[in-house]
């Protein structure tokens, strides 16, 4: 039986500790809410009315100067139809990300292996391989890797000791995007940390076990090693993707903004920039950015779609 039914007192004191449990919660949240209130402010003013407005753009003529113009579709038609840099660039970088993140890959998880052994030092060592990462996307590093592969560089002094004239690495367009993939896969230290700590995580005992079996060490690599490292192979290859699809200062500081020599470093968010920046056709550019967008999608459906027959995570 409930005692506060036949007791109007009780019934006061119930309602009032309702009220002020109410009171404290409703306080509380509001004090949760104003702290998030800069990550709100900086979510929509920052990014998703950036995005609304930049989507808007891409249906339209829009200079800077005048009023967007609504033009429909006409700049994705005039992109897919009658832009044949847009078609360079996206050769450009399509060979780029092929070939440059398979090849970190492969250097970072090389180096992460040996650092692996146990050797002495290991802290010091790690640090230096992972600068690169660090200063690899500078203004600084662009400009000195421009400095050693020009004609009278570091690279082609040292092929002279042998008696090789090498040729003009930047402005021949025949190296000039190798020396952009060299760049890239020197800035392996990201990915090498998180495959060392991949690494650390796969038990002694399994190596143990396979050796007593007659396994050896490519064996154990091949039966034991990636088959256990695939979930942190497929999350480097996803973030390294993304990145690569984003390379941009290396491009514009080697090649002067302009993705010569005979755009061959014209890397698409460097004619995106000029479209942009250059020309100040926004409504272009915008329309550029968001086929970037669907390209980078599209690219990460599909790893997530295949990961399933090669990815184990148990």
């Amino acid at each position: 039986m409930d005692i506060t039914a036949s007791n109007p007192a009780a019934r006061t004191n119930r309602r009032a500790a309702t009220g002020e449990l109410s009171r404290g919660f409703g306080s509380r949240e509001r004090y949760g809410y104003l702290f998030l209130a800069p990550w709100f402010i900086g979510f929509f003013g920052l990014s998703v009315g950036p995005m609304i407005w930049s989507f808007y753009l891409s249906f339209t003529n829009f200079d800077l100067l005048t009023d967007p113009k609504w033009v429909g579709a006409s700049n994705y038609i005039r992109m897919f139809t009658t832009d044949p840099k847009f078609m360079t660039s996206m050769r450009v970088t399509l060979f780029f990300v092929v070939l440059s993140v398979p090849l970190k890959l492969i250097a970072a998880l090389t180096v992460a292996l040996l650092l692996n052994r146990g050797m002495k030092g290991l802290p010091i060592y790690r640090a230096l391989f992972y600068l690169p990462s660090l200063l690899g996307a500078s203004v600084a590093i662009a400009i000195l890797w421009r400095q050693i592969f020009a004609g009278n560089g570091l690279v082609n002094k040292f092929l002279a000791l042998f008696g090789i004239a090498g040729p003009s690495w930047i402005s021949n367009p025949s190296y000039s995007l190798w020396t952009l993939i060299i760049l890239s896969v020197w800035q392996f230290g990201s990915p090498m940390i998180i495959f060392l700590a991949g690494l650390r995580q796969i038990p002694a005992d399994v190596y143990e076990a396979a050796s007593l079996d007659g396994a050896g060490r490519w064996r154990q690599f091949i039966k034991i090693t990636l088959p256990l490292l695939s979930p942190v192979v497929f999350f480097n290859a996803i973030i390294q993707t993304i990145e690569a699809f984003k390379n941009f200062t290396p491009a514009f500081i080697i090649s002067g903004g302009t993705g010569n020599p005979i755009n061959s470093t014209l890397f698409y968010t460097l004619y995106l920039y000029q479209e942009a920046f250059g020309f100040f056709r926004m409504g272009y550019a915008s329309a550029l950015a968001w086929v970037l967008l669907a390209l980078v999608a599209i690219f990460t459906a599909f790893a997530f779609l295949t990961a399933k027959y090669w990815v184990h995570y148990d």
